[in-house]
């Protein structure tokens, strides 16, 4: 008895994949990109911890003497360091116009302006994400790298006077350009360290810090014993190391843009840090 012959386009493995049961390599792509994105998603959600966050607040106290030292060279003026800036200000109505820095309290003004702005915003920004989420520390401090990166771009390209210990007959009012969007951004440093718990490195003044360590109990006590004086010890010498470089670097170059990317790049360093930190870790009782 002979074996009947199977039907014409009925031969196997073909046409199982013909008639679509055996997955497509296209519905098998798609499942792997989702599956990325939600892991992606789920990372990004993740509250991450506050071990070692002191590291990047005295590193963001780095750059805010970095930053500060270049632009009051360049303009006579702070974006982080607003007691200064509020001296300034007050200075303006008897101080004359035609000096070194014309206008000085105008420039001032707009970094206190824009400083407050810029707690607005990422306060804002902390609450409605979670001010522990990986997504928000990311993008605060992206924000903040890509602010920096715009305006040392912009002073590269020549459209705002980049030139140090520039003596001017008039205001220049395209300096208010990076004096208010670096401004802006630094808030956002503040704004991280009362995220964190490590107020005690608010990385933007140094009034508060040097009280809090003159006034501490345990000024003496051993090294190990009292981590929130070291911490605002090195908040203070980071500022200070900060503003002595750039301060040299501004002297090599004549320019205040290098200092600006070395800022932007160390920002995006910190990011990037984010990114990979770890997670926090939840206490089983």
């Amino acid at each position: 008895m002979t074996t009947p012959e199977p039907p014409p386009g009925s031969n196997g493995s073909l046409d199982e994949q013909s008639d679509g049961s055996a997955p497509n390599e296209d519905g098998r792509l798609r499942q792997k990109r989702a599956a990325a994105s939600d892991r992606l998603r789920a990372h990004l959600r993740q509250q991450v911890s506050t071990d070692h966050a002191d590291l990047i607040m005295l590193t963001c106290s780095f750059i805010s003497g970095l930053v500060d030292s270049t632009i009051y060279n360049a303009y006579g003026t702070f974006v982080s360091m607003q007691t200064g800036n509020t001296i300034f200000v007050g200075l303006g109505p008897s101080t004359s116009h035609t000096t070194s820095k014309p206008y000085g309290w105008a420039k001032s003004l707009t970094s206190i302006l824009c400083f407050g702005l810029g707690c607005l915003f990422f306060s804002r920004l902390a609450r409605r994400l979670g001010p522990l989420r990986r997504v928000t520390l990311v993008t605060s401090f992206a924000l903040q790298s890509v602010i920096v990166f715009v305006v040392a771009a912009v002073i590269q390209a020549g459209l705002v006077n980049g030139a140090l210990d520039t003596i001017n007959i008039d205001i220049m009012w395209k300096d208010e350009i990076p004096i208010s969007l670096l401004s802006f951004q630094a808030a956002g440093q503040i704004v991280g360290s009362r995220a964190l718990g490590v107020s005690e490195i608010p990385s933007v003044v140094l009034t508060s810090m040097l009280c809090d360590i003159a006034s501490d109990p345990d000024i003496a006590a051993p090294l190990k014993s009292n981590a929130k004086r070291n911490r605002r010890a090195l908040a203070f010498t980071c500022i200070l190391v900060g503003a002595i470089i750039g301060g040299y670097i501004g002297q090599a170059t004549g320019r205040m843009q290098v200092d600006l990317w070395i800022a932007g790049g160390i920002k995006a360093l910190i990011t990037a840090a984010w990114f990979f930190w770890p997670e926090k870790r939840v206490e089983l009782v």
